[in-house]
């Protein structure tokens, strides 16, 4: 375990602040949620992602659309890929133009690239946010040969997972 060598005090309602320089180096940010676990005399603290419980319905929809509709895909949560027909992409975090698009809740039907860590796509893409509840929590991307019909393909793939989310 890495010591960053900050102390914080918790208060009379049992609060503790993580510093602004902690949470921007993670990549928490305002309203995510944490998970909360215990080892031994520690309380660790990590990044939680509903969509990341998904991980298995996520990759069959993907294999699914792939071997039907021969498009690739990509599933994400609110940071990186955990979903793809591409395979050199799991894992790989998303840029701040994708993110961004995550906290807006924007879909978007004319991107040319994407970015993954210093993995770039050109292509012609679509993009649609997952929503559950109140929670934005990753996007569908999918190839757009065909806009129309791929739009609503990547609206009920998004609409399956943020169902499944609601259970």
């Amino acid at each position: 375990m890495k010591s960053t060598g900050v102390t914080r005090k918790i208060d009379e309602l049992g609060r503790l602040v993580i510093p602004k320089e902690i949470r921007r180096n993670l990549g928490i940010r305002d309203g995510e949620s944490l998970e909360i676990f215990i080892d031994d005399d520690s309380i660790i603290l990590k990044k939680h992602s509903q969509i990341k419980n998904y991980e298995d319905i996520s990759n069959k929809l993907c294999d699914l659309i792939t071997s039907v509709y021969k498009l690739n895909i990509i599933i994400t949560d609110r940071e990186k890929v955990i979903a793809s027909s591409n395979n050199l992409l799991l894992g790989k975090y998303l840029n701040k133009s994708l993110l961004s698009l995550i906290d807006n809740r924007e879909e978007k039907q004319d991107c040319k690239l994407l970015v993954f860590d210093n993995l770039n796509l050109e292509g012609n893409f679509i993009i649609v946010p997952i929503i559950a509840s109140i929670d934005s929590l990753g996007l569908i991307i999918i190839e757009a040969n065909n806009t129309d019909c791929n739009i609503n393909l990547a609206k009920l793939i998004s609409k399956i997972l943020s169902e499944k989310v609601n259970i």
